[in-house]
């Protein structure tokens, strides 16, 4: 029997149902021909209008209802003859009310019981739930680029908290900071080293996250291999891999660009990669593989940067083999 899957009105992955039970939802109006469906073997979500000769979508001749005999009219009783009129009244029936069980599609509904006609209207309450991961369908990884600008992002929005809390324990500690002394203090280099890896592993553990700043601002996330949220403890791991990836010359990085999968050398040590958003979700005609806007500008600014402050460089040099000759 052939099991489909469907993204319902409230934008949620359901399934798998058998091919019935996605016709009757179709059917009642729960679904629509806009709502995507798939199933084993289909290359991408497909509406439901395109899927109607293969699930036989056409609704049945309606059944003539048999017709509604005439009520039979009542005797008029005789009215007695004594000058008074007589009323007669017949005792007013009261219909049992069931009450229509809602819920969404795939939920357990409860038992109906019968309730009085005179009873307040009650809805069920249900949970919302976040959409199931989809392993199936094409996936975006984001490549070196992307990477980089989130990377610039991520040394502003993370780095310079950190950097603050890491000089007010310096000063705790009596040596002072680094910053301002020019000698280098133990406790607050380890210090900003242990925050920083706290922050990243918060950042791509964190349901309905899994991205630093950076990465949320360009597009992208860090999921498992297979598609699932990585662990607190495999994202420390993942920064300390990093700073591998940094100190052998940038090439663990420069990795990212190479591979089949974009994945740096980190990603291969921790079983990572770096995808667009909308990978791996219900929504995967919404990825995009074009750089972007945000990433665009925040290359651009990062350039100017970089060569600012190689001019900057090069002009204290000169200044400094003036002073000396």
């Amino acid at each position: 029997m052939t099991e489909w899957y469907y993204v319902d009105n409230l934008r949620q992955r359901q399934g798998p149902v058998p091919q019935e039970a996605l016709v009757k939802l179709h059917r009642s109006g729960a679904l629509d021909d806009a709502s995507l469906a798939w199933r084993e073997g289909m290359g991408q979500w497909t509406p439901l209008g395109e899927l109607g000769s293969e699930l036989g979508l056409a609704a049945p001749a309606p059944v003539a209802a048999p017709p509604t005999p005439e009520p039979a009219a009542e005797p008029v009783a005789e009215r007695p003859l004594t000058g008074r009129a007589v009323f007669t009244a017949s005792e007013p029936s009261y219909a049992q009310h069931t009450p229509v069980q809602t819920g969404p599609v795939g939920a357990v509904a409860a038992a109906a019981t019968a309730a009085s006609p005179y009873a307040a209207p009650r809805a069920d309450v249900v949970e919302p739930r976040s959409a199931a991961r989809v392993q199936d369908g094409h996936v975006v990884y984001a490549g070196f680029w992307k990477r980089v600008a989130a990377s610039i992002i991520d040394a502003f929005a993370i780095g310079i908290p950190v950097a603050i809390v890491a000089m007010i324990v310096g000063g705790l500690m009596g040596a002072g900071s680094s910053f301002t002394t020019q000698v280098f203090n133990p406790g607050e280099t380890i210090t900003s080293y242990l925050l920083t890896a706290i922050a990243y592993a918060w950042f791509h553990s964190t349901a309905g996250l899994s991205a630093t700043p950076g990465k949320l601002a360009i597009g992208i996330k860090v999921v498992r291999t297979d598609g699932d949220k990585i662990s607190f403890l495999r994202g420390f791991g993942r920064y300390w891999a990093y700073l591998l990836s940094g100190l052998i010359f940038c090439i663990g990085l420069i990795m990212a660009a190479f591979t089949e999968r974009k994945q740096g050398l980190h990603d291969l040590m921790c079983d990572t990669l770096v995808v667009d958003k909308w990978a791996f979700t219900a929504q995967p005609e919404r990825q995009r593989e074009e750089l972007g806007t945000v990433a665009l500008v925040v290359l651009i600014l990062g350039g100017v940067l970089l060569v600012g402050a190689f001019i900057l460089m090069v002009v204290g040099f000169a200044a400094l083999a003036s002073m000396g000759r």
